[in-house]
């Protein structure tokens, strides 16, 4: 499908560029309703992360859809994933997300859940565009929507994760340190862990507007890595805006990444026999996950990066693992979506049953050097497919020799370029990655 608007994960921005202004949300509020109200009756969900511009966003969403006769539940700020939730058990016909996830306070984004919490049909994502493209209407004052605000929101998906472990679970004597990034987890994520018995403190959760993802979470892990080791805890736990992302900080202080949750989760379920089929990773998967879970007789494939593609490989092979090495993680025989919270208890899980610590049930896995550079670009002109770029790529595969791989990739939701170089010598793997990212920079002018 050709997209206007729709990126790999929904329609993202910097606030007060086009698309992300208030008349645009107005109309898109408007187009969303009236695609979804193409069977009849409509009911919309709307949750936003903690940035300042949500506000704003979510008073023209809601007007937007209002004249188009959708009904609004407003949920405040709230995880990704608890919207996708909240949309599925409120039996509403979508979701809208106001997010812009990792992304500093002056970008924001839509992204939209199905009524089954899981990403948009692409025919359905169509007719909004389409709708966009039209003249707004307003429907009869009779048929206006309705708006109302669910109170209960955060409870109902608190209790939601805690059923993700088994009854009884108990965490006592775990002593965590959670970063909330100043984000959508800030009240929900320490209740989850303090309800189920960790002691646990916390960085990072007086959101304000401005300081969601700023210097903290899951993009800048030091000082929870710092906080981890001075406070003599088990292990941190670092979300991102949004909390749809989490990486782990070990006790002392060693980064954990999706690729190692993901591999620690599957462990986990195949040794005890409930790991249906295999585990879907993507492009930037490390090349030492895919031989671990070789080592284990566990199928692994890769999709494309975004948790879209992922999602869609599970759907296909009718798998329930999946994830990205930033931290998405879908546990499919839980939810829909990728879920930071419930991804982390799944980790705890395995190590509690396992009876180890972060760092021990790693010691044995290893990692191929990899090294990634993001370049930011201007323009609609994508760096990676440029001729001069794609030669460079070329040679420093072949100089390789099969020892090692380069992904050069346009990012789907920020004006970045991704060169990532993997292979057997972390000083050569480094090299390439500076000498390729300078050609891109070269190429940006």
């Amino acid at each position: 499908m050709s997209r206007k608007y729709f990126g790999t994960d929904g329609i993202r921005g910097h606030v007060g560029q086009y698309p992300i202004t208030p008349d645009f949300m107005l109309k898109l509020g408007w187009a969303a309703g009236m695609a979804f109200r193409k069977q009849g009756s409509c009911k919309v969900m709307i949750g936003k992360d903690t940035r300042i511009s949500g506000y704003m966003f979510e008073s023209a969403l809601e007007a937007g859809l209002s004249a188009a006769g959708a009904d609004v539940m407003l949920l405040g700020p709230m995880p990704t994933p608890a919207i996708a939730y909240l949309t599925r058990t409120f039996h509403a016909d979508a979701g809208i997300v106001i997010s812009a996830s990792h992304n500093p306070h002056s970008d924001n984004g839509i992204k939209f859940f199905s009524g089954q919490g899981t990403k948009l049909p692409d025919e359905v994502e169509s007719m909004i565009e389409e709708l966009l493209d039209q003249p707004m209407t307003v429907v009869d004052s009779a048929s206006l929507g309705k708006v109302s605000r669910i109170n209960d929101a955060a409870g109902r998906y608190i209790e939601f994760c805690k059923s993700s472990v088994p009854t009884g679970t108990e965490f006592s004597g775990l002593k965590l340190v959670i970063d909330c990034a100043h984000g959508a987890a800030y009240k929900v994520a320490p209740s989850v862990f303090r309800e189920l018995g960790a002691q646990v403190e916390v960085l990072s959760a007086q959101p304000n507007g401005l300081n969601i993802n700023d210097g903290c979470g899951s993009t800048y892990l030091q000082p929870l890595q710092a906080a981890v080791v001075e406070r003599q805890a088990d292990l941190g736990i670092a979300f991102d805006g949004d909390a749809d992302r989490v990486l782990m900080v070990d006790r002392h202080g060693a980064i954990v990444d999706g690729d190692d949750l993901l591999f620690l989760i599957a462990k986990d379920l195949h040794q005890r026999g409930k790991l249906n089929g295999g585990v879907v990773g993507t492009l930037m998967s490390n090349l030492g996950l895919e031989l671990a879970f070789k080592d284990l007789g566990i199928p692994f494939v890769r999709a494309n990066v975004g948790d879209r593609y992922v999602t869609g490989e599970l759907l296909a092979r009718g798998w329930q693992l999946g994830g990205e090495n930033s931290g998405h993680i879908l546990c499919c025989h839980f939810t829909t979506t990728g879920d930071a919270i419930i991804a982390a208890l799944q980790v705890l899980m395995a190590l509690k049953r396992a009876g180890t610590d972060l760092d021990l049930a790693l010691q044995a896995r290893e990692k191929c050097p990899q090294v990634l550079i993001n370049v930011r670009y201007k323009g609609d002109v994508n760096p990676a497919e440029h001729p001069v770029v794609v030669r460079a790529s070329e040679e420093v595969t072949a100089k390789m020799a099969g020892r090692g791989r380069v992904l050069l990739r346009k990012s789907g939701t920020e004006p970045l370029v991704r060169v990532m170089v993997e292979g057997d010598d972390a000083a050569q793997v480094q090299a390439y990655a500076e000498q390729l990212a300078k050609v891109v920079i070269d190429v940006c002018g």
